[in-house]
This record gives C-alpha cells, structure tokens and sequence, in this order.
C-alpha cells in the first residue's frame, strides 16, 4: 500500500511537471506567433498608407505645378505683349505700368515687370526696391534665349516669392528684354494648407520652401542627413529606421507633426525640388497591435480549452472501469449509424447520377426542341434542293435526247451541288441532333457560328429577320465541345427572333472580339429583357403560358454549358434591343498539340 501511495505520488509528481513545461511552451509559441503577426500585419498596414501616402504626395505636387504653371505661362504670354514695345514716351509706360497692374490684379501675381537687356527694370506693376537685376537667376536664364525661374526671400520680410522670366526678341530675333512675373508662394500654399498629412517641397538647397506646416518652413537638411533641422541650427529629437521598403522617422517637432511617421519622397524636378511627406504610422501600430492582440486571445482560449479538455480527458481515463458498459452500447449504436450512413451515402450517389442523367436529357430535350422550332425551315430547305435536282435531272434527260452532252453535264454539275448541300444540312443535322459525351477539347469557333448560322438560316428567313455576321478569314480556336456550343448559339439566335416578333425593325448582330478571352455578343433590336436577373432560372419565360416555342429551358440550358466549357454568359439591354454575350477560353495550335 504504501509503495503504490509512493508510485502515485511520483506519478503526480512527474504530471504535474509535464503540466509546467506544456503550459510554458505553449505560452511561449503564442507569444512569438503574436509577435510575428504583429510584424506581418505592422508591414501591410505600412504598405497600404505608402500607397495611400504616395497618391496624396502625388497630388500635392500635381496642385503646386499646375498653380505655378500659370504664372510661367502668364510670364510667356505677356512678354509678346505690343505695349511692351512703347516704352520711349512717358504715355507708353503708363499704359504699359497699367497693362501689367491689371494682368497682376486678375492672376493674383504680386507684381510685374518688363526689364531690358541690362537687367535695368523699365516698367512695373508694383514699386520695386532694386531697379537692377541684372544678376537674378531667372534674368539671366531669360537673357540666354529660355524661361527662366528661381524662388527667393524677400529681404524686407519673410515673404516667399517664385519668378518666372521669359524673354522678348525683336524683329531679328534678337532677345531686347525680359517680362519678369513675381508670385506669392503663400497664396498658392492656401489651397492646400491644413490637408491631413503633413507635406514640404524641399529645394535644391535642402532648404524647406513650401508647407503646409508652417512650424516646417525654412528647416534645412545638412549633406547626408536623413532629417532636418531648424533655422536657428538648435538640436531636435530625430532618429531614422527602414521597417522592409518603408523608411519610418521618429520626432519630436511639434503638436501638428507625427511622433512616428512614414517618410516618402517625390522628386520634382520641373520646379528644381523634392516633395516629401509625413504620415503618422499610429492607426498602422494600433492594426497590428489589435491583430497580435486577438490572435494572442484566440490562441490562449484554444489553449484553455484544450488543456480543459486534457483535464477532462483523465478524469474519463480514472473512470473507464465504470463507463465500459456505455462504451459497448455506443459502439453498437455507431456501427448502426455506420450502416445508415452507407446506405445514405448510396442513395445520394445515385440521386446524383440520376440528376446527371436528368441534366443530360435537358440538354437533349433543348435540341430537339430546337429542331422542332426549326423543322418546316429544314423541310423547306431540303425539299427546294429535291425539286431542282428533279427539275435538273429532267433538263439532262431531255439535252442528252438532243445530242447536247455539254448541256447535260452542266445540269449534272448542279444537281451534284444540290446534292452536297443537302448533305451538308443533313450532316449539320445530325450532329445537332446527336448526344455528345465526348470531353471538351479544340473547337473551330468559326466553324461552329457558321453551323448555328445555317441551322437557323431558314427560320430567320421565313421570319424576315436579318442576320449581320461577317467570319473572319481562318479558325479560330476555343475550348469546349462542338455540338453543345452549336446549341447555345442556336438557342440565342431563336431566342432573338422571337423577341423581335411583330416588330417593324428586326435584325440580329453577332461580332467577335479577341483578347485575353474570345467573346462572342449577339446583339438584336427586340424589346430588351425584362427581368435581367432571372434570365438564366429554368422555366422562366416572357412567352405565353402552353404556348408551343418553348418552356424557359434555352437560356439556362445555355448557361450550364458555357459554365462546364470555362466560360461566361451574360445578357444586358441596349437601347436597341439586347444583347447576349459568351466569353470562352482561347485555344491555340501549339496549346491543343
């Protein structure tokens, strides 16, 4: 007794270990799972705020050169100006001087002026403070025959300004001055100041220009550096990490800046800087943290259950001597459940053979009923053709009585064409008509459009409908079966002859358009569906109920079999009628092979 109390001892003992070490490992696979959907869903999230990020950059830089763009081509337009060209009277630089107040007045420019070659400024709009300018940038871009630009502060205040210089040529070509336009950057940053995120043009001298943060104006970044730096050179929190292909910045520059912020650039080189943006990376964090967060609680719930399950697990184990009897008895009544579950899984086995024998034999029961819509035309088209063979044999008799053997011939020639054309419809007929079980494989597409063509010709005929179908020179190859595909052509073409009957106008369009998928679209000029979403439901018909052209099955009949060749049907109205259209998958030679 007491060496089996010490057994049970050792082996609670040795349990209750195996409990720690599970419970530890299972804990510790739940933290590194959360700790890498943490890191998988931080990098989705960040790679859908850099898509987001880079479209509102985009845009930023788009309205900033859409907005300087017309002052460059106010600069341009103006410089041909004729009252440029009267400046040698004191009237001509009035009128010049009010010319240029009025253009600057209506474009919100702060000021235009006209200088000559010196750089001298001989008319403006504005009082100007330095009448020379010969050593502008964009004076001198203009002095060499282009637009020239350049962007400055105004010595007497903080004004941020954009000149535009185009210059004036004389008769000779020869370059007699420059219309300089002056624009106020703070006026075309109002448009966008205060948008979500944070955006700054950068220019050529790592000098911020243009924000829509004013607390970002005038920083610089210094040669190499990722970050920037204030005007007065003080030192700011900044650090810099690549998370993947994201570059994330770390700051501390004010309340209307991201603490974490995902970091992109654009460069614009029309207007000689570099478009960058802040996005605050927080909402990303906080995704991944409730993702890392609900996997973390879905694991320890499994967990629990599963260790629950474990506990309760021995706990049977303990009592198995008690619940042998139950054991029998249940494994009785799951080796009749067996038993009941084969026979059901019999019966359902053969409702689903029945089924495709049913689905078969609508698909049969469609042609048919199709030939059957079709007949008095095939008889008609199969009994002209015997009445001229009669007519022609009779002709031939009559010229070989004469001694005429060419004539007779001739007439034998035409009753051999008679006779391979009703062997063609006959030929077209039976393949129509016949149960194809073969599997899908290369099909002619043309060959089959031109089958259902002929197939329908002479009910189309009868019914006065005018078919526009113009095949291409060549095959063409789809995927599917031929026969099955003649019927759902077939099916389209009398569906649209009898929606257009009793219509004054009836004509039927079929076109085919290559590409990633060949699709056919059969176009009439009926009165439309009327329900489009119930087109393709058995027996669903807009026809008069017992009425004898059918019972609702062509259309879905049709799009049972696109569907098991790979392909789509879908109809639609146009303001003509409706049209039809059946996507299949292209075949090639070198594929089929």
């Amino acid at each position: 007794m007491r060496r089996t109390l010490a057994m049970r001892r050792i082996e609670c003992k040795t349990l209750s270990m195996h409990r720690v070490w599970f419970i530890s490992g299972f804990l510790l696979a739940v933290g590194l799972l959360s700790g890498f959907v943490w890191s998988y869903g931080y990098r989705q999230a960040l790679s859908q705020l850099s898509e987001k990020a880079e479209a509102d950059l985009e845009l930023a830089a788009d309205r900033l050169s859409t907005q300087m763009q017309v002052y460059q081509e106010l600069a341009v337009l103006m410089a041909t100006h004729p009252v440029l060209h009267e400046l040698d009277t004191q009237t001509g630089i009035r009128q010049a001087r009010t010319t240029l107040l009025d253009v600057a007045d209506k474009t919100a420019a702060v000021n235009m002026m006209y200088l000559d070659t010196n750089g001298q400024v001989l008319v403006s709009a504005q009082p100007v403070f330095q009448r020379n300018m010969a050593h502008h940038p964009a004076f001198r871009r203009a002095m060499q025959g282009a637009l020239g630009s350049a962007h400055e502060v105004v010595p007497s205040g903080e004004d941020r300004i954009y000149s535009y210089a185009a210059p004036t040529f004389g008769p000779s070509g020869q370059i007699e001055g420059a219309l300089m336009v002056v624009a106020d950057v703070q006026d075309v940053e109002q448009t966008w100041r205060g948008s979500t995120e944070a955006v700054f043009f950068v220019d050529s001298d790592g000098v911020v220009f243009i924000s829509n943060r004013s607390d970002l104006l005038f920083w610089r970044r210094a040669d190499g550096e990722a970050g920037l730096t204030p005007p007065d050179g003080a030192t700011v929190d900044f650090s810099s990490k690549q998370v993947g292909r994201h570059e994330l910045w770390h700051l501390n520059w004010g309340r209307y800046l991201p603490r974490d912020a995902l970091h992109l650039t654009l460069d614009l080189p029309v207007i000689d800087m570099t478009a960058e943006v802040l996005v605050d990376v927080a909402p990303a964090l906080q995704l991944a943290r409730l993702q890392a967060a609900a996997v973390a609680a879905i694991c320890l719930a499994f967990g629990a259950m599963l260790f629950l399950a474990m506990e309760r697990r021995r706990a049977l184990a303990e009592a198995n001597a008690v619940l042998e009897s139950r054991v029998a008895k249940r494994t009785h009544d799951l080796t009749v459940a067996n038993a009941s579950l084969r026979k059901e899984v019999a019966e359902r086995e053969e409702a689903e053979a029945a089924l495709r024998r049913a689905q078969a034999d609508l698909v049969q029961a469609g042609k048919l009923s199709a030939l059957g819509q079709m007949s008095a035309g095939i008889s008609h088209e199969l009994n002209q053709p015997l009445m001229a063979i009669r007519q022609f044999a009779d002709n031939g008799s009559a010229f070989m009585t004469r001694g005429k053997p060419e004539m007779a011939a001739e007439n034998l020639g035409r009753i051999s064409e008679m006779a391979a054309r009703m062997a063609r419809i006959i030929k077209n007929l039976r393949a129509f008509a016949r149960n194809e079980s073969e599997p899908i494989g290369r099909v002619d597409l043309i060959q089959v459009l031109n089958t259902a063509v002929e197939l329908t010709e002479a009910r189309l005929r009868d019914d006065d409908v005018t078919l526009n179908w113009n095949p291409p020179n060549g095959a063409v190859y789809v995927w599917g079966g031929e026969v099955r595909l003649v019927q759902v052509f077939v099916n389209l073409i009398n569906n649209a002859a009898d929606a257009m009957l009793g219509r004054p106008k009836r004509i039927i369009t079929i076109t085919l358009r290559k590409g990633a998928r060949l699709s056919v679209s059969l176009q009439d000029t009926g009165p439309g569906i009327e329900d489009p979403d119930r087109m393709f439901e058995p027996f669903y018909s807009t026809k008069s109920v017992g009425s004898s052209e059918g019972l609702g099955l062509g259309l879905s009949i049709s799009y049972g079999l696109v569907q098991s060749f790979g392909g789509d049907i879908r109809g639609a109205n146009t303001e003509d009628g409706a049209m039809f259209t059946v996507e299949l998958e292209p075949c090639d030679k070198e594929e089929a092979a």
